[in-house]
């Protein structure tokens, strides 16, 4: 199979209307934290606003300038981590970061929509991009949690 043909499957429709539509695409007026995560290799950012309460996710919002993979990859996210603790936060992570650099399983739910980006595995160059908005999570969830306990 040519790569052509491996890049028009990677980029598969459900992708694209995952990255069409990312939900949380805002910012909030009053973050508790706000990280920014910038991929080296490709430039892509993801930017995240979070408020924590009682240990989980309570309002999230998240400024996506990434490829359509990062996008989809922000838009799993965004739909699932309302409520979610830190621990579920970096288990997401780790897993997603398994899966792509050794074929791990796909991420414990509510992240389990990630397995859409199983195939993006065989593109190292595009890791960094999928991983930001995790990335970004669990680091603006430690800045809240810190803030807290200050």
């Amino acid at each position: 199979m040519s790569a052509e043909t491996d890049l028009i499957k990677l980029y598969s429709s459900r992708i694209l209307a995952l990255a069409a539509d990312i939900p949380h695409l805002d910012r909030l007026e009053t973050p508790q934290a706000t990280v920014k995560k910038r991929s080296p290799l490709c430039g892509s950012t993801v930017t995240v606003d979070i408020c924590v309460k009682d240990g989980r996710v309570a309002e999230y919002a998240q400024d996506v300038k990434a490829c359509a993979l990062g996008q989809a990859a922000a838009s799993v996210v965004g739909s699932a981590i309302l409520g979610t603790t830190r621990a579920q936060l970096e288990t997401a992570r780790d897993q997603l970061k398994a899966m792509l650099k050794s074929d791990g399983p796909t991420p414990d739910a509510p992240f389990d929509g990630l397995e859409v980006l199983r195939p993006a595995r065989d593109y190292k160059n595009r890791h960094a991009s999928i991983l930001l908005a995790l990335d970004a999570s669990v680091a603006a969830m430690q800045q809240a949690e810190a803030a807290q306990h200050a």
